[in-house]
């Protein structure tokens, strides 16, 4: 029976070596990579079955490269493996297109699981957190929509680059822009979002799981 081919992606290497040992029984772990602009050619390169995920990660954040991911194939599913147990960031995850979430602390025998219902086509929720996730979906039917969303993925890239401390050169060589372009992406982000200084957007990146500090 053909083994289902897994990619990796989490920038500690204690951590994916840790990870390695338990997946190469189960599976064709194909490729690990550190940050999310690796995981984003690892995906169109290798074509895995599943993608297994951290949220925070250099250069791109886990969930906005999977939402670019899920763009080009829709048929990748993605299980999210991390250290947040905030309900905001399993919602950013599914609604990113993930069909797995899954915390660290958790049994190694969960992710194991998780792996194995996506490629059966279903969801999978930590039980630590499924209860908690129907409610948030359920309140915010009721909220207007999150400023976050209103960005757009250039815009995102950018505000996470920015936040990690690159500068205005490193990020236009980093996405292929001018340097004005940058300028100017921060610039509108600061305005539709009413925030007055770059150190206000940084915030602001923080508070949305745009970044981890």
């Amino acid at each position: 029976m053909k083994r289902a081919r897994i990619l990796l992606a989490d920038d500690h290497r204690i951590v994916a070596e840790g990870l390695r040992g338990l997946l190469e029984p189960e599976f064709d772990l194909v490729g690990i990579v550190e940050d999310g602009r690796a995981l984003l050619a690892a995906a169109e390169e290798l074509r895995p079955d599943v993608i297994v995920a951290d949220i925070s990660m250099p250069l791109l954040n886990g969930i906005d490269a999977v939402r670019q991911i899920k763009r080009k194939d829709e048929n990748i599913m993605v299980v999210f493996l991390t250290m947040h147990p905030d309900v905001t960031y399993a919602a950013s995850a599914f609604d990113a297109g993930a069909a797995g979430y899954v915390l660290k602390h958790s049994a190694p025998s969960e992710l194991i699981t998780a792996i194995r219902s996506v490629l059966m086509g279903k969801t999978y929720i930590t039980p630590l957190l499924a209860g908690d996730l129907m409610l948030f979906y359920k309140e915010k039917r009721h909220m207007r929509s999150d400023t976050a969303r209103n960005l757009t993925p250039r815009q995102k890239e950018v505000l996470q680059l920015h936040a990690e401390g690159r500068s205005t050169k490193e990020i236009a060589s980093l996405l292929g822009i001018s340097t004005r372009t940058v300028e100017f992406h921060k610039y509108r982000m600061m305005q539709e979002l009413g925030l007055g200084n770059s150190t206000e957007l940084i915030h602001f990146a923080v508070r949305n799981g745009i970044i981890t500090l």
